[in-house]
């Protein structure tokens, strides 16, 4: 083994396309030969140890087998591993030395990803973790206003969430969204942009059309409410496409590959001809933007119109920075912001452009910022799992203490699932004390 093998690779890390749609991909007896193989590095390495449960899984399996070894452990416990893995990715771009172009070629969220469309494709994927990853359908029925009121009603009645749990393996203590029987698409109908001046700068057209997400749509819509105020008031005219699809993210951690085919059959004809129309495009889920930016080009390396969508979808905060280095972000901000503590979702550090909301928010006079670059453990289903909710909670500790400690005046994260989690590892003095990033600008700016 040469040294350059055993210290890893010191290029940038590459991708290769998903070939989900090769034979191969969802043969079991090929798929436990690749699984063996990187688990046995892994194993040798044990770098990600500290990232998630995976790992811990892995190792616990390797140290208590017969051998000491991978080749000691069961391959029906191979899936035990995979149950752990959320596609966070972070051990992909921030722990392993062995990702491409390094010979051993290890991309352990994608392997997973493969794991987890073999198991869907036999078949075994419980009902349970189908309604959870069908959020729009979810969202649509629990949207209906009588419906909406009993099912937020529900979520905080303690003996309906026991049953809950036995039921359907929803864990009663799992924070679950509340929902709004006013949509945020339902409330800009009908709207038309603000009649502003559209000067682009830099690689920003200075026109936006917003993805507005399940999750923004129906639970938390004033967060894409903030998202338009403060886009418009640095001029920038915001859209709609006329439907939206789940981004298909929650349906790729099911390993339902199919199910994000046809999401993308119908978003990427919409947005593509947003972007014909001169829109670049932004989401303010960070988890929506990777889907668009990383996991639709690499299932579908070959779609030109996957790839003119994805050169054109932005993380919010980094359009706005990109604007910022052109002059033509407004800076006048009333106030100050005082202390922050931000959280850095997993899916917006893996996009590597940097710590854009900080660096917005950090435009703000008198403005300090602390970020918390820790795994929420939320992953939208893990968190909620009767199975995995405890494992949830172990991750996000880390977090929960570090906002305890700040003593800070504002308490946000880029993801409001992670951020209800957090709250919900605080206890009753984590009562709504995440803010969105959009709100502390509004706030900011005075607007």
């Amino acid at each position: 083994m040469s040294n350059n093998l055993r210290e890893g690779s010191l290029e940038a890390p590459t991708r290769h396309p998903i070939d989900w749609k090769q034979p191969d991909y969802y043969d079991q007896d090929s798929l436990f030969a690749e699984l063996a193989r990187v688990y046995d590095i892994c194993h040798g390495c044990r770098r990600c140890v500290s990232l998630c449960h995976a790992f811990p899984t892995l190792f616990d399996l390797v140290d208590e087998s017969d051998t000491m070894e991978v080749d000691g452990v069961a391959k029906e416990d191979y899936g035990k591993v995979v149950d752990h893995c959320y596609l966070c990715d972070l051990c992909y771009m921030t722990k392993c030395p062995y990702v491409p172009p390094h010979e051993w070629n290890v991309d352990f969220p994608h392997l997973m990803l493969r794991a987890k469309a073999v198991n869907f494709s036999a078949g075994k994927a419980k009902w349970r973790d189908r309604v959870l990853t069908s959020t729009k359908t979810v969202g649509n029925l629990a949207g209906i206003p009588v419906v909406a009121q009993a099912v937020n009603a529900a979520n905080k009645t303690r003996p309906l969430r026991q049953l809950l749990e036995k039921t359907a393996g929803i864990h009663a203590d799992a924070p679950l969204p509340q929902f709004h029987s006013k949509s945020f698409r339902s409330r800009m109908k009908g709207r038309q942009p603000a009649p502003l001046a559209v000067t682009a700068a830099g690689r920003t057209t200075g026109k936006v059309a917003l993805f507005v997400t399940c999750y923004c749509n129906r639970n938390t819509p004033q967060v894409a409410q903030d998202l338009v105020a403060v886009f418009e008031y640095n001029g920038i005219p915001v859209t709609l496409a006329q439907k939206e699809e789940c981004c298909g993210m929650p349906k790729l951690e099911l390993g339902d590959l199919n199910a994000v085919a046809r999401a993308k059959d119908i978003n990427i004809p919409q947005l593509i001809e947003l972007v014909e129309q001169g829109c670049d495009i932004v989401a303010p889920i960070p988890s929506c933007v990777l889907m668009f930016k990383q996991e639709l080009p690499l299932m579908f390396p070959d779609d030109v119109a996957v790839e003119k969508v994805r050169q054109a979808f932005f993380d919010p905060f980094e359009y706005l920075m990109l604007r910022h280095r052109e002059s033509r972000l407004n800076t006048d901000f009333k106030q100050s912001l005082g202390k922050i503590l931000y959280h850095a979702p997993c899916h917006q550090r893996v996009q590597n452009i940097g710590s854009k909301t900080r660096e917005v928010l950090a435009l703000a006079p008198d403005t300090e910022i602390e970020v918390v670059e820790r795994c929420s453990g939320h992953d939208g289903t893990y968190a909620v799992k009767a199975e995995s909710h405890d494992i949830a909670k172990k991750i996000c500790r880390p977090v929960v203490n570090k906002v305890k400690q700040a003593q800070s005046d504002h308490y946000l994260s880029d993801c409001p699932m992670a951020g209800a989690q957090i709250e919900s590892g605080m206890g009753e003095a984590g009562q709504d004390v995440t803010e969105s990033a959009f709100a502390l600008l509004r706030t900011a700016y005075g607007i």
